[in-house]
């Protein structure tokens, strides 16, 4: 191993306002299935060190397999051609460790569970989903588990260590009905011990996914034009992760690369609306102690009752505007620098009854399941597909709708949004942002959106 006294000496120097040490271990095991035979069994260990230094106002950074203080040293210099007046010392005396802890506990731990287990597990769950339907025609399902230890040793004189647990088991499915295929996909999974896989929970996971591909080889076409939707909560946060979220990271706010810039203060939705990013929530797939800048986890409100009250911020930002970092720095490994980035993403349950919300409505959509789409955040443009998707007719769910998509513009829906739920539900994913990939999750009761524009292949009229 090295000092990180004499690491943080070596690169603290001339105009170098901060640095810090990423150090990481992560253990982990991931299995893929593709229809009946195992593609790909991984069980490994990766490790390495990052570090980086800011100077006003840029961040230079390396990273390194080696664990030798010298190899370490000597990236450190390689940082340092890139500073101006490198003169003057930087002593740390002391470094205070600082351990992470979690106020929920897992019970087994992923890694102590042999592979073959971890088999069996997604072969039953191929099994299952065969058995309830004679039409699927290919089955995907990749299970993933990670254990994470980081320490982040820093200019401020801090060493933070966070150990954290993922896990993850997705299901994709393909069924033909006449020469029409549809797809169906669902995951589950979050900071849990393996024990979170029960006989009930795979069997629910394969009991939602084959339904919901049965309801799509019958449904009928989307209706196209203005409608009136509301959003389950069963359906996630997708929506509010993709259309709000990602341009209240600071890096996009702050740098005039989102419609929300120059908006704190100010009414960006409707007064119903509440929405946090908080990355201590229980078992959530966006959980952890510590930032992968040592910054604890923290509960951040970004909207209240309407009003912009928040960016989300790493320390970079943070340090260049003058402001406090929310402890959402976070990166893929220690290939990568920090980058603001969300953890669990929610809009708060209103007071509305859900069942009362659908009754609202004479003519319109109701969403379940949000599919994948793209957003611009410079305008606030966004286009989703609906997984999975019904008529309302005179205040009823009907039909199941295929094919369909939502359009609209992420100010414009925030501030129309009529009814809010008492009630939540959670999407799991990981997230994509600059090539790397984070864990996340995100959340929202059920909504009403008086206006916005569904999407379909025939335009079939209600």
């Amino acid at each position: 191993m090295f000092d990180e006294r004499s690491v943080l000496k070596a690169m603290m120097n001339g105009d170098t306002i901060y640095a810090d040490i990423f150090t990481e271990e992560k253990t982990y095991t991931f299995i893929h299935l593709e229809s009946e035979r195992i593609e790909k069994l991984e069980k490994g260990t990766d490790k390495g060190v990052g570090i980086r230094i800011i100077v006003p106002w840029k961040t230079y950074y390396g990273s390194t397999n080696s664990f030798n203080e010298g190899r370490i040293i000597e990236l450190a210099q390689g940082l340092n051609r890139f500073v101006k007046n490198r003169e003057g010392t930087f002593e740390i005396h002391e470094i205070k460790p600082i351990m992470s802890h979690y106020p929920f506990s897992v019970t087994i731990y992923p890694n102590d569970v042999e592979a073959e287990k971890k088999l069996q597990m997604v072969k039953h769950l191929e099994s299952i989903v065969r058995k309830m339907e004679q039409r699927i025609k290919q089955v995907r399902i990749q299970y993933r588990d990670t254990k994470q230890d980081v320490t982040i040793s820093n200019s401020d004189g801090y060493r933070i260590h966070d150990n954290r647990i993922q896990l993850i088991l997705s299901i994709f499915i393909v069924g033909e009905e006449n020469g029409e295929m549809q797809t169906a996909y669902e995951a589950i999974g979050g900071f849990y011990g393996f024990d979170f896989f029960t006989q009930e929970t795979i069997e629910t996971l394969a009991m939602k996914v084959v339904k919901r591909l049965q309801g799509l080889l019958h449904a009928r076409e989307a209706p196209m034009g203005i409608k009136t939707v509301v959003l389950g909560s069963e359906a996630g946060g997708t929506m509010i992760h993709e259309a709000i979220g990602h341009g209240l990271e600071a890096d996009l706010a702050m740098e005039q690369l989102s419609c929300y810039k120059d908006l704190l203060g100010k009414e960006i939705a409707s007064p119903l609306l509440r929405i946090v990013d908080d990355a201590t929530i229980p078992f959530g797939r966006g959980t952890y102690a510590y930032d992968d800048e040592g910054v604890p986890s923290a509960k951040t409100t970004l909207v209240e009752e309407g009003i912009l009250k928040n960016y989300l911020f790493d320390r970079f930002h943070a340090l260049k505007y003058g402001k406090k970092s929310t402890g959402n720095g976070r990166r893929d490994s220690f290939r990568f620098k920090p980058i603001p980035r969300m953890s669990n993403t929610m809009i708060l349950p209103g007071s509305d009854d859900p069942q009362k919300i659908v009754a609202s409505v004479d003519e319109g959509i109701y969403v379940r399941k949000m599919g994948g789409g793209q957003v611009d955040t410079v305008r606030g443009d966004f286009v989703f597909e609906i997984a999975e998707g019904y008529t309302i007719e005179k205040g009823h769910i009907g039909d199941m709708i295929k094919n369909a998509t939502m359009m609209g513009n992420g100010l414009m829906v925030l501030k129309g949004i009529d009814m809010v739920g008492n009630d939540l539900g959670f999407g799991i994913g990981t997230c994509g942002k600059d090539g790397q990939g984070v864990p996340v999750s995100d959340a929202q009761p059920t909504l009403r959106i008086p206006e916005i524009v569904i999407g379909g292949r025939k335009g079939d009229n209600m």
